[in-house]
């Protein structure tokens, strides 16, 4: 019994990570209501997780879950018939139950670009937008988007809950906009695209299965906005960002497990044909003559990707990219990666005021990054007190092992 447990846990997990967004899209399309798409599927992976081992597990586990889901939602729809959800709402979930044991790619439309439009619709708050396609969509948890978007996981968790009460209260339609509400709302689909590509990215071990599916996911859907707007250069300049940056996913650890900096890395372990991929796309774009901050960053990765051919990394032309980037938003993320490049270009000390400007920003108490840059510009410039507080900080925060070694091993090294 327990090997059976412990298959059917495992097929669960893997089409969580395969399907959980193609489902909750199919769902919630016909609903309008997000939240109670995914209280149905949450219910019916509980139920796979009781009937799997008794009974076996499915040929088709996606379809055996959606047919669950949508049973589940009509015994809640029938709860709340005086409420909310009229009889009309439950011809359309109980229309088609049989299909579910139909093949899963026939029987489950990908909807979920329309999904991820309809919370970007404009009647959704702007700064919540983005993390909510991370969390429906992808099916990232609310701890996890909050320290992509540098906020506290409650504050998050409020944010979202509000949201997905605003979809089923608006009547936001699951479809992909026509072309003059496009742009409003592209910008928000590829924050949420780039953000769950760079959580992904991530990879302690270099074997997470997880975040690799959740790379792959953010390429596929990037490979899908491009093919719907090929003429829309932030969606091509986005593609070539995270292709440029998975081309070197396998240098970014050793053979014996540990990081390797940017400026260590082999490159003969960098992927050419993804470089070569990501250079085209930018090409693209830059025909098109609108520049903004994906083509930027995908810019600041091709001049890093310049040391291919000359073997050095082209610095100037990184600050000039980070400076337009600056100009443009003013992250502090962008910030930390600007001082970085200065300190290569007219030194740490130039850097470490350049920092300074960020400071006393709030977001940065806490992340990573500022500290362990900070120690970097503090241990060049010869204030070693000071750096090695900045990387005892920076190694506290760390997650990643690997990293956190090479943070100790920066320390030791004062």
């Amino acid at each position: 019994m327990q090997e059976r447990d412990a298959r059917a846990r495992s097929i669960a997990d893997a089409v969580a990570r395969r399907s959980y967004g193609k489902l909750v899209a199919f769902l919630g399309a016909r609903t309008r209501d997000v939240a109670l798409a995914e209280d149905a599927l949450s219910e019916a992976f509980a139920s796979a997780l009781t009937d799997w081992p008794v009974n076996g597990c499915p040929a088709n586990p996606e379809a055996w879950l959606l047919l669950v889901a949508r049973r589940k939602l009509v015994d809640f729809s029938r709860r709340q018939r005086n409420g909310e959800i009229a009889a009309a709402d439950l011809r359309v979930l109980t229309e088609g139950l049989d299909a579910a044991s139909a093949d899963a790619d026939s029987a489950i439309p990908d909807q979920r670009l329309a999904l991820m439009f309809a919370c970007a619709h404009p009647a959704i708050a702007a700064a919540i937008r983005s993390p909510l396609i991370l969390q429906v969509v992808l099916g990232l948890d609310a701890a996890a988007i909050a320290s992509a978007f540098l906020v506290s996981p409650a504050t998050m968790g409020k944010r979202l809950v509000r949201a997905k009460d605003k979809i089923r209260q608006a009547g936001v339609p699951f479809r992909i906009p026509e072309r003059e509400e496009l742009r409003e709302r592209l910008e928000h689909v590829l924050d949420a695209i780039y953000a769950a590509f760079a959580e992904g990215w991530v990879d302690p071990t270099g074997s997470d299965v997880a975040r690799r599916d959740l790379a792959e996911e953010a390429l596929f859907l990037g490979r899908l906005v491009v093919s719907l707007l090929p003429a829309e250069p932030e969606a091509l300049g986005l593609l070539a960002l995270m292709l440029h940056a998975e081309a070197r996913r396998d240098a970014r650890r050793n053979i014996d497990g540990d990081f390797v900096p940017l400026a260590e890395q082999d490159i003969t372990r960098w992927n050419a044909a993804m470089i070569a991929e990501a250079e085209s796309l930018l090409n693209s774009a830059s025909t098109l003559a609108r520049i903004g901050r994906y083509q930027l960053e995908a810019a600041v990765q091709s001049a890093h990707a310049e040391r291919r051919r000359s073997g050095r990394p082209n610095w100037p032309a990184v600050l000039q990219l980070y400076d337009a980037l600056f100009e443009a938003s003013a992250s502090p993320v962008v910030a930390i990666n600007r001082s970085l490049a200065i300190a290569e270009v007219h030194g740490p000390g130039a850097a470490l005021a350049a920092l300074q400007h960020i400071a006393t920003d709030e977001r940065i108490v806490e992340y990573q990054p500022y500290w362990a840059a900070r120690a970097e510009l503090l241990s060049r410039s010869g204030a070693t007190d000071d750096a090695r507080h900045a990387y005892q900080i920076a190694a506290g925060l760390e997650k990643d092992p690997a990293v956190r070694r090479f943070l100790q091993q920066r320390l030791a090294a004062l």
